[in-house]
């Protein structure tokens, strides 16, 4: 998150966008886009807004045209940033979703499965 503007614009979160679709990787959902026969693979990290935000699909979806596969974790288990909830601010969510869950999830996705693309 770069400053107070990421969060004065929050995106519309939008499960069907994308030409890719959801699967299970490495125990996470993940929004896939590409040949999973690639020699080419990317790990896109999403914001505090997830991995349904439209234009990180968007962004998926050309680098898997440029011949990539994308991977788009959901590491926030379906649980993202909503600025609507006045109940939790960002301050309350980012302590629910610290950086040692974040990052045991993304070891767990390489050990399972990164390393057979």
């Amino acid at each position: 998150m770069a400053g107070p503007q990421c969060c004065a614009h929050p995106p519309t979160l939008n499960p069907s966008s994308g030409a890719g679709h959801v699967e299970k990787v490495g125990g996470l959902d993940s929004y896939v886009s590409g040949s999973p026969d690639s020699k080419l693979a990317i790990l896109l990290v999403s914001d505090v807004y997830g991995y349904e935000a439209p234009n990180l699909r968007k962004l998926a979806d050309k680098i898997a045209a440029a011949g990539f596969y994308a991977l788009v974790p959901d590491f926030f288990y379906g649980d993202p940033f909503t600025p609507d909830n006045a109940e939790r601010p960002i301050q309350v969510w980012l302590k629910d979703h610290g950086v040692v869950s974040s990052w045991r999830s993304l070891c767990y996705v390489d050990s399972s499965c990164m390393n057979s693309i």
